[in-house]
């Protein structure tokens, strides 16, 4: 099986650096799986099990804009991140052995609306630390209508691609499950994989893309 390593040479989160570099493998028409490789740093674990899920979603992302989804996607993180957990990955030196002779599956694929892949978790918060205020919805069902901490939105391995709660301190909320969560309101800014976009929306969804992620898995 034609394979491509994808080892991290920069920022993690540097959309142009990590789209160019898939699209120069791209350009070998053989090649049927990339193996995405975060680099190794030495920092603090939560700190680099975001970036190296990251870099991952930043891969997907491109293959999802370059309509090259065909092309299966190995995970090798040296640490267990967000994603191995969501996805019931390995980590470390059996996720080299996956990536090189495991077999891939199709996963939902969990976008939002401004093209950006999540492979960990999400979270619609409010503005400057405030409450979010606004109302959410699950496919059809309701999550809130008024104040609540945040909501967070993680991606699912099966039909129909994420689930959503209500966060608060003692007690969350129940998960509903569904295609897409999506939060309208006055404050809103967003959060994927740990990171926070400071911008300030009035509406912000995350749903299931058309086509599904070949994803190399146990």
């Amino acid at each position: 099986m034609p394979i491509a390593l994808l080892p991290q040479t920069g920022r993690a989160d540097d959309k142009k650096a990590v789209r160019a570099a898939v699209t120069e493998v791209l350009t070998d028409p053989g090649i049927t799986r990339i193996v995405v490789e975060p680099r190794v740093a030495e920092r603090f674990a939560p700190t680099v099990a975001h970036e190296n899920d990251i870099y991952l979603a930043q891969v997907v992302a491109a293959l999802m804009l370059a309509d090259r989804l065909d092309v299966e996607v190995a995970y090798v993180s040296a640490e267990a991140t967000p994603a191995t957990r969501r996805y019931r990955l390995p980590h470390g030196p059996a996720a080299r052995e996956l990536a090189e002779h495991g077999t891939a599956v199709a996963v939902p694929l969990i976008r939002d609306d401004a093209a950006t892949v999540v492979v960990g978790s999400a979270r619609h918060l409010g503005a400057e630390g405030a409450k979010l205020h606004g109302e959410t919805y699950v496919d059809n069902e309701r999550l809130f209508d008024g104040e609540v901490r945040s909501i967070l939105i993680e991606p699912t391995l099966a039909a129909p691609g994420l689930r959503a709660q209500v966060e608060r301190m003692l007690l969350p909320g129940k998960w509903f499950a569904g295609r897409a969560c999506q939060t309208g309101g006055t404050n809103i800014v967003v959060e994927r994989d740990g990171v926070v976009n400071p911008r300030v929306l009035k509406r912000s969804t995350f749903y299931r893309h058309v086509t599904d992620l070949l994803l190399v898995r146990p």
